[in-house]
């Protein structure tokens, strides 16, 4: 019952076959071809770029004036106005500062979509390793009802069984082919899932062995460094810098904004030039600006608070779990469990043990198995949410 699990995209069946993937080679593969990945960093590079226009002057305007009089064969005067308007020269560096915070926080906040979706993947890689196990599990259990099934069938053809127990080995063989069912629907559901994150592009994963999961001596070195590379952290962090560049700038809008230009008058004396200065002096329109900045500054400074509050906060409750998954799986002794297996097999077939207290014992010891499965693929999810950072 050996499963080879290949998923791929309908108009690709022509290519050659794809190799068999780990699960780094998956997340390299979703780093590239995932499309919510694909549509953030087009999006960041427009909101970017519309970062960078709101800092820049308005366009220059152009005014012509024709003016018309009594006694004036056509045209008796005109008027030519070229004017360009500006704020105040240190606003722009301001606004300039402010904008390479808000860039940097876009930067990282594509970096934690792309980190999350990473470990929505990784997981799903996981999950896949833990049915790739069960299902080596079950192709055991079915080798083992398919022969304790032919044995016993030649021993009630000699009379030397019951119908009783041949009955009872082919309820459990129903048993284990409901439980395979199961295990073949997770197994495709999730590889369709991860071949959704993958951009429907083709996927092969055969992986059995979980990913070494880094060592860490305490948790104050496993919080200092992933607080200091969390990118949904990093991203508050920029958004509150901008927030206090911002507040910066609107205590400067008081300062006039500024006008310059070229003035071109004709008439029937003759042409005239000049130059245009002005500028306006924010009486209404600033009112309640600072104060409005200074609300977005504290409130930009109390969400980057409560993110971190809660990332600490995930951290602690996450070490904490991955520490009780490590004493609960040490119980787990998988050799004695194999050997104790050999030996029901061993007792049944010499008619030491009855078909009945055979199932009964086995089953103890396979669903143990299992638990030990779940609690190592639950421990694995813990510490890749502990070291997402590092995807």
């Amino acid at each position: 019952m050996k499963r080879n699990i290949l998923v791929t995209v309908l108009c690709t069946c022509c290519l050659s076959p794809v190799p068999a993937q780990g699960v780094d080679d998956v997340l390299r593969s979703v780093a590239q071809h995932n499309k919510s990945i694909q549509a953030a960093l087009k999006n960041g590079e427009a909101e970017r770029t519309s970062i960078e226009a709101e800092n820049l002057p308005e366009d220059p305007s152009v005014e012509y004036s024709s003016f018309y009089g009594k006694g004036v064969n056509g045209q008796a005067g005109s008027e030519l106005v070229v004017s360009q308007g500006f704020d105040f020269p240190t606003v722009y560096g301001i606004r300039n500062r402010a904008g390479r915070e808000r860039k940097e926080a876009v930067n990282y906040r594509i970096e934690a979509l792309r980190r999350d979706i990473l470990l929505e993947a990784k997981n799903l890689c996981l999950d896949l390793i833990r049915l790739n196990r069960q299902h080596d599990l079950l192709t055991r259990r079915m080798q083992n009802a398919d022969e304790l099934l032919t044995f016993y069938e030649e021993r009630l053809k000699a009379g030397d069984a019951t119908i009783i127990e041949v009955n009872k080995i082919k309820m459990e063989r129903m048993s284990i082919q409901t439980e395979v069912l199961q295990n073949n629907s997770e197994h495709r559901t999730a590889l369709q899932t991860l071949l959704a994150l993958n951009g429907n592009m083709p996927l092969t994963f055969e992986e059995r062995e979980y990913p070494v999961v880094p060592s860490t001596a305490d948790f104050e070195t496993l919080q200092d460094e992933a607080l200091a590379s969390d990118a949904g952290l990093l991203a508050a962090e920029a958004d509150t810098r901008a927030a206090s560049r911002n507040l910066a700038a609107s205590r400067q809008n008081w300062l006039p904004r500024l006008e310059i230009g070229y003035r071109r008058n004709t008439n029937e004396g003759g042409k005239e030039h000049g130059f245009l200065i002005g500028g306006s002096i924010p009486l209404f329109s600033n009112r309640r600006q600072v104060k409005i900045a200074q609300a977005q500054a504290i409130g930009s400074r109390l969400q980057a608070d409560g993110e971190r509050l809660q990332t600490e906060a995930g951290l602690q409750a996450g070490f904490n779990e991955m520490k009780q998954l490590e004493q609960a799986l040490s119980v787990y002794d998988l050799s004695l469990m194999a050997r104790t297996l050999d030996l029901l097999k061993e007792s049944v077939k010499g008619g030491q043990m009855s078909v009945t207290d055979y199932f009964v014992e086995a089953d103890q010891i396979y669903r143990n198995q299992q638990a030990c499965m779940e609690l190592e693929c639950r421990y694995q999810k813990v510490a890749a949410t502990l070291w997402k950072n590092r995807l």
